[in-house]
């Protein structure tokens, strides 16, 4: 499977406007700046997209591995939480925190965290840093 995200981008870091869509539509042209970024302002940000798609990823997968088990959530919730700070060589996501509240029926505690962390461990997006990474730049005119 192959899909992609794009973003649209015109004038500097700060004074700069840009835009974020998805192949599916769910984010269409969606604005996004330095304000939106650093300084609180509406719009959206890598930052927030990442932990979104994280959030998504490691429930998608704890349910998988949880209808395996043979358990069925009734509702699972995952805050994922990015922190991102600025280094002497510029801005770095230094860590990822998932707060997972999860309502499911039967299970025991202990099996239920051993599937959350083998989840969190096999989830792609918990991966990401460690996929091929490839880059095609050209200047159009």
């Amino acid at each position: 499977m192959k899909t992609f995200g794009k973003a649209v981008w015109s004038g500097g870091i700060k004074d700069g406007k840009g835009a974020i869509s998805t192949a599916s539509g769910a984010l269409s042209a969606y604005p996004y700046g330095f304000a939106s970024r650093f300084e609180g302002q509406p719009g959206t940000n890598p930052e927030e997209l990442i932990g979104a798609a994280h959030a998504g990823c490691f429930t998608m997968a704890l349910s998988g591995m949880l209808g395996a088990a043979g358990f069925t959530a009734e509702e699972m919730e995952t805050k994922a939480e990015v922190t991102l700070e600025k280094g002497t060589d510029g801005f770095t996501i230094t860590a990822v925190h998932l707060t997972l509240r999860a309502k499911i029926p039967g299970i025991a505690a202990d099996a239920f965290q051993a599937l959350a962390a083998k989840a969190e461990a096999g989830c792609p997006v918990s991966r990401v840093l460690k996929a091929d990474i490839s880059l095609d730049a050209a200047l159009v005119p």
